[in-house]
């Protein structure tokens, strides 16, 4: 296609602009060109809205963000077969993982793409996102949605995947008991997928009262705010044992400290946050003494089809955590809205095909 699309931009921090720029050209081989239809702010979004960078990553030239998102096929490259090897058409919805791999290195071959050593993400610095109209993605990384999921919940289905793939690391059994601090979409998500695990109990906690009400309707036993000392609340309510299994899904500063003091001897604790600096911190003695087993979740792996699968059958209601929805032309409005954390807010999603409609 030719001519110019609209595109959200971020210039520095806190400094999204909306730029229309060069609208991608015809998709090569084993690529589509897609019209995106809706994009999910994520929390790892925000840290570059906020820092202009993630991690070690710097943003150093403008980037369109976003990588939770869907769209429509519009025209197809040679060879272009989605995530489970069936040729795509045009007018399909998908879901699209926003990972790239190699699918050659040792890490791929033996069946880890998310760690790819050579894997670029929709996004994150140089490659551009989601939060613009038209799209060129790998047809590898497309799976088509039904009728019956709404484009905003097709979007959503990157995070869920997050969350499924941290609660494969975390190895949930019936009757385990579960923390999850943070009670973002990531952490309801989490909680959600523990109890259809069979965990129980599960306790949550955040910073905001409105989340910790959403924990429980998701599925928490109770949840509390961190403000009430945690480690001490978790030691009380399980006599000291602590919980098998602790999930840290907030910005990972001293809750990672705090979820290796609330595990049990021998627990198991995943680290899904990421902290606004670069550093991991935690007591070394308690992790140590415990014998706990740590690990880091990095997003995920072969997960889309048991995601869409969760969604269709209704054992998920994705559009429930939508609190705030914006055009693509407020972009910038939304992100600005989801850094200052009102009350009430818990996923904002951006409708890209309003723009057009």
């Amino acid at each position: 296609m030719q001519g110019k699309m609209m595109a959200a931009r971020l210039y520095g921090a806190r400094d999204i602009r909306i730029d229309h720029v060069d609208a991608p050209d015809t998709p090569g081989a084993g690529k589509v060109l897609i019209d995106v239809t809706a994009v999910g702010v994520c929390g790892s979004d925000l840290h570059s809205y906020v820092n202009a960078r993630i991690g070690s990553t710097t943003i150093d030239a403008p980037l369109i963000l976003g990588h939770e998102f869907a769209g429509i096929v519009r025209e197809l490259g040679t060879s272009a077969h989605d995530g489970e090897d069936n040729p795509l058409q045009v007018g399909q919805r998908v879901a699209v993982d926003p990972a790239t791999p190699c699918w050659h290195c040792e890490f791929c071959d033996t069946g880890h793409p998310n760690l790819c050593r050579r894997l670029h993400f929709c996004g994150l610095f140089p490659d551009d996102g989601s939060l613009c109209e038209h799209m060129i993605v790998d047809a590898r990384s497309c799976f088509p949605v039904p009728n019956t999921i709404s484009d905003a919940s097709a979007a959503l289905l990157e995070p869920l995947g997050v969350a499924i793939h941290a609660v494969d690391l975390g190895k949930v059994k019936l009757a385990n008991s579960v923390v999850v601090i943070g009670a973002g979409p990531i952490g309801v998500l989490l909680i959600k997928l523990a109890r259809l695990s069979g965990a129980d109990p599960i306790y949550a906690f955040d910073n905001h009262p409105w989340r910790v009400e959403k924990a429980k309707q998701w599925g928490a036993t109770d949840a509390w705010t961190l403000d009430m000392n945690p480690v001490k609340r978790i030691h009380e309510i399980t006599h000291g044992r602590g919980a098998d299994i602790v999930f840290e899904a907030a910005w990972a500063g001293e809750t990672v400290g705090q979820a290796a003091e609330m595990a049990r001897l021998g627990g198991r604790l995943v680290l899904v946050g990421i902290p606004d600096g670069d550093d991991l911190m935690m007591k070394h003695s308690t992790a140590r003494r415990k014998g706990l087993t740590i690990m880091l979740s990095r997003r995920m792996k072969h997960v889309y089809p048991r995601a869409i699968r969760m969604v269709e059958q209704g054992r998920v209601d994705l559009e429930e955590l939508i609190s705030h929805r914006f055009p693509l032309s407020q972009a910038d409005k939304a992100f600005a809205l989801n850094a200052a954390y009102p009350e009430g807010l818990h996923k904002v999603i951006i409708d890209v095909k309003q723009e057009g409609a």
